[in-house]
This record gives structure tokens, C-alpha cells and sequence, in this order.
């Protein structure tokens, strides 16, 4: 069997969901990617430099400088025919343009794997992960969306895949690409961070963000947040970490003023440390909390923030 991957980069370098979908794959067999960009060389390089891809396609065109999904879907359902799975990352970008190419191939999408029992037969979280279903699928195409958090990532050295140019296909010209309105931050992505901080609905206000703000720049760590936080308007929508937003597993997870709902929860329960702060000690987020602390953040936090020097 032959599995095809689509990368996820900024046509300089490839994210790091794709290594992890790479995992997934190689339960298939054979790994081929896709790179889909405009002036993508770094990206498809670094591609062919990954452990267990041993062949790359590029389609290399204006029409791919933004991903938009008419134009992702329509590049992957041209060479479909030629494998058994088609996998992307379970991100904002995977979710947006991977449903088309099933809906396209007539057959049911399983969305948000976190492993692989055979070549038919999956698991994947339900009810925000409180259930894991295994879902066994007859279709002789497999169209999956693969959570990153869930698999190690491949190595991203020691591949050397061969790399093939394909043609691009001709623009739908149902959609455009108009703008983007994005946050600039110098601190980690919060799906590749290591540590993050998040606030939530205690934090009070978006004012009082800065004292995570001052935290994290001592930890060198992201920033995040609970739908309560986002939906308050303490901070934009992209720090949302939850069932609705980013799916994060750092090497530590510090939640201020998170009470726990069952949402958010379900998008860092995964993270290897969780130290929890909230005066609350009913707080849900304590069950899954392996160092609890019990007090006012407002005092507490900037206390972190003295004791790191």
C-alpha cells in the first residue's frame, strides 16, 4: 500500500504536524508527500529530507500561494488515484480542504486519528476525549486527518526522497485570496511549543494578560488561553487552546485561572506536565493537574515570575 501525506509548510519549511502525519502513514507502507506552494523548493527539500517519505511531488504555481481549499483539493484529487490513504494534519488548514477531496472520492472522511490499529481500523477521541472510538473502515481510499499530538514526529533529517514535479491544476476561480489579519509574536507556536502559559476567565482582563505576558518571556513559552478568555475578548481567537481551538501536548502545561470545563481540557490533557493555579480548589482542572496550587493568581503569578530572576 502507498500512502500520500500533504505537507503543511510556509513554502520555506515544512510544520511539524507533517512529521507527525508521517508517522501515521508509515503504517501503510510506502510514504509519498505533497507540496503544494508558490516558490516551494526550501519546503519541498526539507520534505525530501524527511525519514520514511521516499518521494516527493511538488506543484509549484502562483495558484497555491495561499491554501485555499478549492485549490488544495483539486491538486490532491488529481493524483488520488495513485494511492491506498491520503492523510493531512488535523489543523485549520487539513480540516478546511481535506473533506472536499473525500466528499470528491465519495467516501467517509475519519477525522482526527490518534492511532493507527491496522490499515482499516483507527481510533479516534469523541465526546471532547472523555470516549475513544474505533472506527473500522470499508472504503478502498482512506481520507484522514491525523492528530498531531498524538504520534511522534518524524525525523526531520535523514530522508532522501526523490522529488517530482506535477502540474498544477487550472484555478476554480471560486474563491480568492483577499487578506490576512494575523497576530506577529516572537514567542513559540502554541502547537510546537514546549511550555505554555494560559489564562482564562480569572485572569479578568486582557490588561492582566501581561502578567503571563511576563512569565512566559522568562520560560521562553507560548501563550494560550481558554474559550472563556477568547469569548471575553481578553485576547484574539488564535491563543484559543481547547476542542474548538488548538490542540497542544508542551513538556509543561501551566493553566492560570482555568477552571477546567470539559472543552479545553480536551485540547491539553495530553501535555506530559500540568501545574495548575486557580483559588478554587473544587477547580475540575485539578483532576488532571500533576502539581496543583491553590491561590490568587494575582499573587501568585507574579511570585513565578520573582522567583525566575
Amino acid at each position: 500500500m502507498t500512502a500520500l501525506v500533504i505537507v503543511e509548510h510556509d513554502n520555506a519549511s515544512v510544520k511539524d504536524a507533517t512529521l507527525a502525519t508521517v508517522t501515521a502513514a508509515k503504517a501503510f507502507g510506502e510514504v509519498h508527500a505533497l507540496v503544494a506552494g508558490s516558490d516551494c523548493g526550501a519546503a519541498a527539500d526539507a520534505a525530501a529530507k524527511i525519514d520514511g517519505v521516499s518521494k516527493v511531488l511538488v506543484a509549484d504555481d502562483a495558484v497555491y500561494a495561499h491554501p485555499l481549499a478549492e485549490e488544495l483539493a483539486a491538486i490532491v484529487l488529481s493524483i488520488a488515484d495513485g494511492y491506498d490513504a491520503i492523510l493531512a494534519p488535523a489543523t485549520t488548514s487539513g480540516k478546511n480542504f481535506l473533506p472536499r477531496v473525500a466528499a470528491a472520492l465519495d467516501v467517509a472522511q475519519i477525522s482526527d486519528i490518534i492511532e493507527v490499529v491496522s490499515e482499516d481500523t483507527f481510533k479516534r477521541p469523541i465526546y471532547a476525549g472523555n470516549a475513544i472510538a474505533t472506527v473500522k473502515s470499508s472504503d478502498a481510499k482512506k481520507v484522514i486527518t491525523v492528530r498531531g499530538t498524538a504520534f511522534d514526529k518524524a525525523a526531520a533529517e535523514g530522508g532522501s526522497a526523490a522529488v517530482e514535479s506535477i502540474a498544477a491544476t487550472p484555478a476554480s476561480g471560486v474563491s480568492s485570496y483577499v487578506g490576512a489579519e494575523l497576530s506577529k509574536s516572537d514567542r513559540p507556536e502554541l502547537t510546537s511549543a514546549k511550555i505554555i502559559i494560559s489564562g482564562g476567565r480569572g485572569m479578568g482582563s486582557g490588561e492582566n494578560f501581561k502578567i503571563i505576558d511576563a512569565v512566559a518571556d522568562k520560560l521562553g513559552a507560548a501563550v494560550g488561553a481558554s474559550r472563556a478568555a477568547v469569548d471575553a475578548g481578553f485576547v484574539p481567537n488564535d491563543y484559543q487552546v481547547g476542542q474548538t481551538g488548538k490542540i497542544v501536548a508542551p513538556e509543561l502545561y501551566i493553566a492560570v485561572g482555568i477552571s477546567g470545563a470539559i472543552q479545553h481540557l480536551a485540547g491539553m490533557k495530553d501535555s506530559k506536565i500540568i501545574v495548575a493555579i486557580n483559588k478554587d480548589e473544587e477547580a475540575p482542572i485539578f483532576q488532571v493537574a500533576d502539581y496543583g496550587l491553590v491561590a490568587d493568581l494575582f499573587e501568585a503569578v507574579p511570585a513565578l515570575e520573582k522567583a525566575l530572576g
